[in-house]
């Protein structure tokens, strides 16, 4: 019986795979992220020892991939978002001076705010611009609304760009009230 219910288990678990892959691909179409080089982002300069764990391909993945499905959450059909990362600071920082044992741990401090700066174009589904512009994103009190059983390294940043999101692209219609700058 056992057999039984694991090999009809099996059909389901891959067809919810299929799924999430087809909506992750449909994310992909409608908001593209892109990055400005590796040597122009503030992260990467700043770390040229490369400590820590997560590597610049790993968290531009992650933040991307969080980046495309909040925000095809909030536009309209037929809508397409590109936004461009043109520089980035994640929360935190590291202090090799604490010793050996430290040199790879990111220390949250409110002196290492998050920060990313963007360009982001808004179109309709005959490619017109609805809205482009620009934005300097920072978090100077990212500890002070920490998240409770949050274990991603990158919270702070998703949560930044989350915040951002909402207040550009109100749901129903991708219009916000207020514009930033192009």
């Amino acid at each position: 019986m056992k057999t039984r219910l694991r090999f009809g288990f099996v059909p389901v678990l891959l067809l919810l795979l299929a799924a999430s892959a087809a909506a992750q691909a449909a994310d992909s179409v409608r908001v593209q992220v892109n990055w400005a080089p590796n040597d122009q982002l503030s992260e990467v300069r700043q770390n040229s020892m490369h400590r820590g764990y997560m590597q610049p391909a790993q968290w531009q993945k992650s933040l991307g991939d969080y980046l495309r499905q909040r925000a095809a959450r909030l536009l309209s059909a037929g809508q397409r978002l590109d936004v461009t990362i043109d520089d980035i600071k994640l929360a935190g920082d590291f202090e090799p001076w604490r010793g050996p044992a430290m040199q790879d741990v990111r220390i949250m401090k409110d002196i290492y705010p998050p920060r990313i700066d963007l360009h982001f174009r808004l179109t309709d589904a005959s490619g017109a611009t609805l809205r482009e512009g620009s934005a300097k994103l920072r978090d100077l009190a990212y500890l002070q609304h920490a998240l409770p059983n949050d274990s991603d390294p990158l919270r702070y940043d998703k949560r930044m760009l989350g915040d951002w999101l909402r207040a550009e692209f109100r749901r129903g219609g991708g219009h916000a009230s207020n514009q930033r700058g192009a």
